[in-house]
């Protein structure tokens, strides 16, 4: 069984329908997850009452009123009625294929990192969760959703006690996600990269809770904070650090260009690292196509053969 564990924003507004249709889904898994609801907010209390999920009110803030990620993370810990954890962001949207990645991971291994992109969509309505409503939602995803790069995550299923001492990142800012993959992957935890195997829908929003005084997400005094506690940009790992792949027969060993890569450099921005790869792609595979081409012209001029056409 499993521990789902979240803190919504303020239910206002489309934040507020978003965030419903995040946590219905979540109730409607099987086996259904034990759901705990963190935080405060305008709204937490009473939409954890309607789902009949629990609630957890305090959650340590800091000086702009964002809650902090090893506090929410150690109190998921302590009152976790179940050995597994997930955290998902209070947007995203689960399905039954969730529970299988789990299961199959689980299996697998007793400690890991499961991860993965998710989709984006638009969604300005409060869902309809009829019988086939995952089938319908996929469907959307094909014409109106777009997956998500690599750089960005929104849920992450770890067993209790695994992380350690972990930072006080302000959540909902830059860089607290990549120092998961990072961690995990510093105490040689094995990181799944669940994307193939599972749909994780978000659905977008804006960032009009973040409060002027601490910038943006990406940018302000929040953001460089926790970059800082990071141990800055040579921490900041995605889904391209997996070690493995999740696929039907299970969690399989991932070959990347990507493990190479960080062997060599530091890249001092989130978007370049899928950038550097392609960069670092080519030249290869010209090379390669290169000495192939070589080889055959010299193999078939041996045989007499004409290679100009």
């Amino acid at each position: 069984m499993l521990t789902l564990f979240s803190i919504p924003k303020a239910f206002h507004g489309h934040t507020d329908i978003i965030q419903r249709n995040a946590i219905k889904s979540w109730t409607l898994m099987q086996p259904q997850p034990e759901i705990i609801l963190f935080g405060d907010d305008e709204g937490t209390a009473e939409v954890a009452k309607s789902f009949g999920v629990r609630h957890v009110p305090q959650v340590i803030r800091n000086e702009y009123g964002t809650p902090l990620l090893n506090d929410l993370f150690e109190q998921a810990q302590q009152a976790a009625a179940h050995d597994v954890l997930c955290y998902a962001n209070a947007d995203v949207i689960l399905m039954g294929d969730f529970f299988r990645a789990v299961n199959q991971t689980v299996r697998w291994k007793t400690c890991f990192l499961l991860v993965g992109q998710r989709w984006d969509i638009n969604l300005r309505e409060s869902l309809d969760f009829f019988a086939g409503w995952e089938n319908d939602l996929k469907a959307r995803l094909c014409s109106q959703g777009m997956l998500h790069p690599s750089t960005g995550m929104d849920y992450f299923v770890f067993p209790r006690g695994m992380w350690g001492d972990i930072p006080p990142f302000a959540i909902g800012r830059t860089a607290w996600d990549n120092w998961l993959v990072y961690r995990a992957r510093a105490r040689r935890v094995p990181v799944v990269d669940a994307t193939d195997a599972l749909t994780v829908v978000h659905q977008a929003h804006d960032y009009s809770h973040v409060p002027a005084k601490a910038g943006d997400v990406l940018e302000g005094p929040e953001a460089t904070r926790n970059l800082n506690l990071a141990g800055g940009w040579k921490h900041i790992f995605t889904l391209n650090d997996a070690t493995h792949v999740l696929g039907v027969g299970g969690p399989r060993l991932a070959i990347r260009l990507k493990h190479l890569q960080r062997r060599l450099i530091t890249v001092p921005t989130l978007y370049s690292f899928m950038e550097l790869s392609v960069i670092l792609a080519k030249p290869i595979a010209l090379g390669l196509r290169r000495a192939w081409s070589f080889s055959r012209k010299n193999s078939t001029e041996e045989a007499g053969l004409d290679v100009r056409r």
